[in-house]
């Protein structure tokens, strides 16, 4: 049985979350990994991170199913159309249509569960407030807050074992989150990161996610590995 303390990781599969889950077990956790299938438009990026959590030795990789498409709202989860070719500038400054209303708060609310029933105290997600597009759920002062209110509202709170959520990335940027994860071995092949992927899974190049991870793959001086369509 292990001794290292447990931490839960949110883990999608994608670039910033892979890397996350990465500097867990440098901190010396028995990282556990989450997963959502949401109701999003592919399962690609669900099968990019049971890659990860198998490569990065998770102790627990576990899968929830929420089906987020009865309420829509976002071009993520209803019939809306994916964002393309936005100037770089527009992505950082307005909450775009692939905002999933509440999606961190729902996705920290199983990660506190399942960290209470590990008896973990620490939660390790992936956000970040610059150079990424205008998330309000994204932001430090959201995760203080959340944090504030897990240690309110849980069993483990109230006895005194205070829960940590962990957010490693919230100050780099694109090319400093690469940079790091490329530092810790990560194998960025592994991820997906497209809003609308090929059935093959080859990445769009096109839509605000994409963008920013291709500005900070060239930024940080590497080649992403991943294929996309017009490669």
């Amino acid at each position: 049985m292990s001794e290292l303390p447990r931490a839960v990781v949110l883990l999608s599969g994608g670039i910033d979350s892979t890397t996350t889950f990465a500097i867990a077990r440098r901190d010396g956790f028995e990282a556990s990994a989450l997963t959502f299938r949401y109701g999003q438009r592919h399962q690609i990026e669900v099968e990019a991170a049971r890659r990860v959590a198998a490569r990065l030795g998770a102790a627990r990789h576990v899968i929830v199913d929420i089906d987020l498409r009865v309420f829509g709202g976002s071009a993520l989860t209803a019939d809306i159309p994916v964002p393309k070719d936005r100037p770089l500038g527009e992505i950082a400054h307005e909450i775009p249509i692939t905002y999933v209303p509440a999606r961190n708060t729902i996705f920290l609310s199983f990660g506190l569960a399942y960290a209470e029933v590990l008896g973990a105290n620490d939660i390790y997600i992936g956000v970040n407030a610059l150079d990424y597009s205008g998330y309000p759920d994204c932001r430090p002062e959201y995760i203080a807050a959340y944090e504030r209110m897990a240690n309110l509202a849980t069993k483990a709170g109230v006895e005194g074992h205070r829960l940590t959520i962990h957010t490693p990335l919230i100050d780099l940027t694109k090319a400093g989150i690469i940079r790091t994860g490329a530092a810790l071995g990560v194998d960025y092949s592994l991820t997906s990161s497209c809003y609308d992927p090929s059935p093959a899974g080859e990445a769009c190049g096109r839509c605000d996610s994409c963008r920013l991870r291709l500005k900070g793959f060239a930024e940080a001086g590497l080649t992403d590995p991943i294929r996309y369509r017009n490669a």
